[in-house]
């Protein structure tokens, strides 16, 4: 006979994907909870403005949809609880224990929806211009800068890519890179180098990320090589410097790839049947709210399977 258990189904992360497996779980009749180190939200809290999530043709603040979530996962009764989760296992009776900050919770699933990181500069500006002209995200932000002058840090394949999708908008885009060759793929070395709207700052890093209360005016720069500092005016800066998946808890409990993102299936199973991953920690080509609402659609869909197939003792 199945043990007893705390709740049914434990979310570990209160972003989009984290509420929406809330709604999902509440729909199929499972007693689920929240896990939230800190507020809602996660990353969506910095996006100014959202124009390409389905349903709101004038476009919302991150904040805004946030909070029109949490209204939604209020009404179907689901707890979010805020504190930090400090490990997960499963112990041999299929039994999910959930490490807090001062207590264990237990489940027969979990769905981990604790979302990545995007690396940080580590420069004066950098935090508090956040949302306010620096991103990291040009898909999201990148509209808002119509003929503006911009820049992007980074040299890898995202950074490149990402660029030459912001010259769409963009008047002008920095690229800056503290080497003197890009790490890309070859052929989007090519189309960058061949975008006229791009201009390469090698061997340099940002320094400072300047502004003022209307937002970002420019970004200082240090030549590494020749120690020559100098200041690009830009009004908006682009790091794509590496992002960094929230999964210290797992401690290897799952299967993750070379770059630390949970690897799945189609449907969202990790490598340890009834735990779950959904969003931007796993494994996925696109990082945006749209995909994470779906992951995590699926992800407790199937949660919800397992967790029926316990206790009517088809799974062993």
């Amino acid at each position: 006979m199945m043990q007893k258990t705390d709740h049914d189904i434990v979310i570990i992360g209160g972003g989009p994907a984290g509420l929406t497996a809330a709604i999902y779980a509440a729909r199929a009749k499972l007693d689920a909870v929240v896990i939230e180190k800190a507020v809602p939200g996660g990353q969506i809290l910095v996006t100014d403005w959202i124009e390409n999530y389905p349903g709101f043709p004038e476009g919302l603040t991150g904040a805004d949809l946030i909070q029109k979530m949490t209204e939604q996962v209020a009404r179907f009764g689901v707890p979010v609880t805020y504190d930090e989760v400090l490990s997960i296992e499963k112990t041999p009776d299929n039994v999910i224990h959930v490490k807090l900050s001062n207590r264990i919770l237990t489940a027969k699933a979990a769905v981990v929806v604790t979302g990545a990181s995007p690396k940080k500069l580590g420069v004066p500006g950098e935090d508090e211009f956040y949302g306010r002209g620096v991103s990291a995200c040009a898909t999201c932000d990148g509209p808002f800068f119509k003929n503006n002058v911009v820049a992007a840090v980074g040299g890898g394949d995202t950074a490149v890519q990402e660029a030459i999708f912001l010259t769409r908008f963009a008047q002008k885009v920095y690229l800056i890179h503290r080497r003197d060759e890009l790490r890309a793929a070859r052929l989007l070395q090519e189309r960058v180098f061949a975008n006229e709207k791009i201009e390469m700052v090698w061997d340099s890093v940002v320094t400072a990320i300047n502004g003022s209360m209307a937002g970002v005016t420019g970004v200082s720069i240090k030549n590494v090589k020749t120690g020559q500092e100098s200041e690009l005016k830009v009004e908006g800066c682009f790091l794509w410097v590496g992002i960094t998946p929230n999964t210290a808890f797992l401690k290897d409990m799952v299967q993750c790839n070379d770059a630390g993102f949970i690897v799945v299936n189609a449907r969202m199973e990790t490598s340890v049947p009834g735990i779950y991953a959904a969003g931007d920690v796993r494994n996925t080509p696109l990082r945006q709210v749209a995909t994470a609402v779906g992951d995590s659609a699926i992800a407790t869909v199937e949660a919800a399977r397992y967790i029926e197939g316990l206790e009517s003792g088809a799974v062993a």
